[in-house]
């Protein structure tokens, strides 16, 4: 210990030595009295609570008799209690844990020192209090530390069980263990890992999320960083603050989805839409699963394929002949209204409307380039279902030899 102060009287270390019981009821007593945090604490912690003071107060007596010595206060102190009580109370509540002792200390003063050595016995006690506090702050910032390398490891495990897919109990026991039990509204952001630490790259991330008081787990994969988002709606203005500390190349936002045990089918998206980005040179960053799900059609996604079928070939298909005609035809004429009108043999505002209907229907304006050449691939795709999905109906009423010399008919259904 390097604060030093004179041995007190022999008077005055009897006197310390027979109050230490009652030293450490009264601020036992002092706790229970100022203190809110002290009274609700269980049983069990109140009890740790009590022999760390109880600790205190003995390393105290034993740092006055004999002030050349140095304990080493984080065991003989804190030693008495588990680490885990540092979950219980924090440290500010273990700093008030000093000041009660320092306050009895102080208030029994006139009773414990011998004449002509009080403020010696103050001095004494304030000294010792600061010994405490910063062996106290040692403590926490070891507990810390440690909680802090688990909890990395935690994240990272439930991190890869998203992108696995593997929802079983073991995760969701290490996401509770994070607190991402009950967090709703799951968002899975993929993107290139910038260059350095994958410890500290992981570290700015949860900085920017913590300051925007967003939950977030992230893992550093190779060389991809994935980042999941939980409450959020909408994710975009959190992703759009997280975009200077992913590195160069798209970032892609996966559907929000109800919990983090769903978080597979947004990881899928998420991780699909990352390597079939670089068919869009030009696409916006960040940029959403969705919007990519012609490029991921082309890179062999199943998912974005039954997207585009569910999404915009049944639905225009239930919708009628006429409006499936004019967007098969509109397209095929290059987007020219006059010239689909003369092919339909209708007036050019009869296809302005259908074409109004086929964007309610669909959500795609066929006006639109990107937005038409998504439509035009979903109609391909969905023929091709269709008549995939006949053939194998044959075949299996025996109708028809040719479908079963063609095994990809069967797989293709079977992921619709």
């Amino acid at each position: 210990m390097a604060a030093h102060h004179p041995r007190g009287s022999a008077a005055t270390q009897r006197n310390i030595d027979q109050s230490s019981d009652a030293l450490s009821a009264a601020a036992n007593k002092h706790m229970e009295s100022h203190y809110d945090w002290y009274r609700e604490l269980s049983a069990e912690d109140r009890s740790w609570v009590g022999l760390v003071a109880q600790a205190g107060i003995a390393a105290f007596i034993a740092w006055f008799r004999d002030p050349s010595q140095s304990p080493a206060l984080s065991v003989d102190v804190f030693g008495t209690a588990p680490r885990e009580l540092t979950r219980s109370i924090s440290l500010v509540q273990t700093l008030d844990l000093v000041r009660s002792v320092v306050d009895v200390v102080e208030d029994e003063v006139s009773l414990l020192a011998a004449p002509g050595d009080e403020q010696n016995l103050r001095e004494a006690a304030l000294r010792y209090s600061r010994e405490v506090a910063f062996a106290a702050a040692q403590v926490y910032a070891g507990a810390a530390e440690a909680r802090g390398a688990w909890d990395a490891r935690l994240e990272s495990l439930v991190v890869d069980a998203v992108l696995r897919g593997e929802a079983d109990d073991s995760m969701q026991s290490r996401a509770s263990a994070l607190g991402w039990g009950s967090v709703s509204h799951v968002t899975v952001i993929a993107g290139v890992s910038p260059e350095g630490n994958a410890a500290e790259v992981v570290d700015l991330v949860r900085r920017v999320t913590h300051r925007l008081i967003v939950n977030s787990l992230a893992a550093v994969q190779g060389h991809r960083l994935v980042v999941i988002l939980g409450g959020l709606a909408d994710p975009s203005p959190t992703v759009r603050a997280l975009t200077q500390h992913f590195g160069d190349g798209p970032i892609v936002i996966g559907p929000t989805v109800p919990h983090l045990f769903a978080a597979g089918r947004s990881a899928r998206a998420a991780l699909s839409g990352l390597t079939a980005a670089r068919a869009w040179p030009d696409a916006p960053r960040p940029v959403l699963a969705d919007e990519l799900l012609v490029e991921r059609v082309l890179s062999g996604d199943a998912a974005a394929r039954r997207a585009l079928i569910d999404r915009i070939y049944h639905p225009l298909f239930a919708a009628g002949k006429s409006l499936f005609e004019t967007a098969t035809t509109y397209l095929d004429e290059g987007g020219r209204l006059e010239s689909t009108a003369r092919v339909l043999f209708v007036h050019p505002n009869t296809v302005r409307y259908r074409l109004g209907r086929i964007a309610v229907v669909t959500g795609y304006d066929l006006s639109q380039p990107r937005e038409a050449h998504t439509v035009r691939l979903a109609l391909a795709v969905g023929r091709l279902a269709e008549s995939s999905q006949r053939g194998w109906r044959r075949s299996l009423q025996g109708n028809d030899p040719v479908s079963h010399e063609t095994p990809n008919g069967p797989s293709f259904v079977g992921n619709l």
